[in-house]
Parts: structure tokens; C-alpha cells; sequence
């Protein structure tokens, strides 16, 4: 039941962002201001909750990246992302503040979100592309 709730949630996000994405492109100016107005200060606040829980602990680490054998030293990837898209603007080059060398690939859009075989919703519809 978990797994299915978790899914529902991650695809009403998912479309959440989707639609907003799609007014930044296709709304006109006014319809534009209206969504700015009601969605920025919406989005504004849930950047802020959850770069609070990934405040550092008085060692510097993130307490929610962070498990009970591995520790997770500050900036984590939530901050580092945040940077990234909130202040570079996503126009400087992808780093990693710890450990350049051991960044992640990006995820594709089209996979984002979805596992086979827990893929419902519009996000389904989205072929999986196999990479080779």
C-alpha cells in the first residue's frame, strides 16, 4: 500500500511540474502573471522546508542524507542541486562540491520517476528508452 501511495504521490508531482512547465512556454503574459503569483511563493516555500531538513548537524552533516553507517558530509546533493538551478541558474557547469569526480549521471527525463512495473498515471505513457 505504501509503494502505491508513494507512487500516486511522485506522479501527482510529476504533473504538478509538468503543467507548470508547460504554462512557462505556451501562456500568454497574463495568464504568465497569475501563475507567478499563486505558484512562486508555493514553490518559494517548499524549497525552504525541505533545504531545512537538510540543514548540517553541529558535525556538518546532513541529518537526513545521512544513515546510521554512512554519514553524509554538507553541501548534500538537495543543496547542491538547489545551487545549481536556484542561484547558477543552471547556466555554470554541473558540479560536485565534495567530490567532483564521483557526480551521478543525470537521470533522462523519460525514466525519471517511474520503475517498470510502478509506472501509472501520464508518466506512463512515456516510453522507456534503452540506452545501449
Amino acid at each position: 500500500m505504501d509503494q502505491i501511495l508513494g507512487q500516486v504521490l511522485r506522479n501527482a508531482v510529476w504533473e504538478r511540474l509538468d503543467m507548470l512547465a508547460d504554462l512557462a512556454t505556451r501562456a500568454d503574459a497574463q495568464s504568465l502573471v497569475s501563475v507567478a503569483r499563486s505558484e512562486l511563493p508555493r514553490l518559494t516555500e517548499g524549497w525552504r522546508a525541505m533545504l531545512t531538513a537538510h540543514e548540517p548537524d553541529e558535525r556538518g552533516d546532513c541529518p537526513t542524507c545521512s544513515t546510521r553507517w554512512h554519514r553524509c558530509k554538507a553541501p548534500c546533493s538537495v543543496w547542491q542541486v538547489a545551487h545549481e538551478h536556484l542561484v547558477a541558474g543552471g547556466l555554470a557547469p554541473q558540479q560536485d562540491l565534495r567530490r567532483p569526480s564521483r557526480r551521478k549521471p543525470k537521470v533522462p527525463a523519460q525514466t525519471r520517476g517511474t520503475t517498470p512495473g510502478e509506472a501509472t498515471g501520464r508518466h506512463a505513457l512515456i516510453p522507456q528508452v534503452a540506452h545501449h
